[in-house]
């Protein structure tokens, strides 16, 4: 029997503590093809499931300020 393995969430070293964040659970990539991604203000709330080249240019458009200052 297999089981799927739980989320392991976390945030960015970036993160200020602010309560602006996000958390991502990696670890479910190889496995799944998919990058889980939550709020971390409402850690039972949904669950995004991002395909990981779409994260990848999401990770790519914010190292290239593609999105502005907050």
């Amino acid at each position: 029997m297999t089981t799927t393995p739980a989320p392991q969430w976390f945030k960015s070293s970036y993160s200020n503590n602010g309560g602006n964040c996000v958390e991502v659970a990696a670890n479910l990539v190889a496995a799944h093809g998919v990058v889980p991604v939550r709020d971390s203000k409402n850690v039972s709330g949904s669950v995004l499931r991002v395909a990981p080249g779409s994260f990848a240019s999401f990770v790519a458009g914010v190292k290239a300020g593609g999105f502005g200052a907050a």
